[in-house]
């Protein structure tokens, strides 16, 4: 009988064996068992990543309804945000395990720094949709999109190696 063994992995991503093995522990916000933070984080994902999409769009036309476009998406993308981060905050303030491993204040600290930049993008569009756009805009949009694909890595690494916010009966520190 051969033994699974932890995945061989970089050694910046921490992983530990008796986690692994562990059954997890669930969400401290989900519906019948299923975690509602991995849930509610596509729709901001979706929204300003879309700005990004638009602020090129209106780069490569002038056209000023991918202007409009931006705005809106990046005004929606923080309000589904917030809503997301009050659901990833009660993990994070009540589940010790996020707290022990750099994934959950990269993924926690990264995504504040979107909403943040993501504000303060939507901020400079308020009276001025099309000018705020070129350079400026557009780079909030560019760093935002990337800081949300990596906090997205750690999100990922916080419910598939560390079993954080999955239907488990494990121990809320690291087992």
């Amino acid at each position: 009988m051969t033994r699974a063994r932890t995945p061989s992995i970089p050694p910046i991503i921490e992983s530990d064996e008796a986690e692994y093995r562990d059954s997890g522990v669930p969400s401290t916000v989900a519906i019948a068992g299923h975690p509602l933070h991995p849930l509610l984080v596509t729709f901001p994902i979706a929204f300003l990543t879309g700005a990004l999409g638009t602020d090129v769009g209106y780069w490569l036309t002038g056209d000023s309804f991918w202007a409009r476009a931006s705005s809106w998406l990046i005004g929606v993308g923080i309000v589904s945000g917030l809503v997301a981060a009050a659901t990833g905050m009660s993990d994070f303030v009540r589940i010790d395990r996020v707290r022990e491993h750099s994934a959950g204040w990269a993924h926690m600290t990264g995504n504040v720094a979107a909403l943040v930049l993501s504000a303060a993008n939507f901020w400079l569009r308020w009276n001025n949709q099309t000018g705020a756009i070129l350079p400026v805009g557009l780079i909030l949009s560019l760093i935002v999109a990337t800081l949300l694909a990596i906090t997205g890595w750690y999100g990922a690494e916080l419910i598939y190696r560390h079993k954080v916010a999955v239907i488990g009966y494990g121990p809320k520190h690291r087992p």
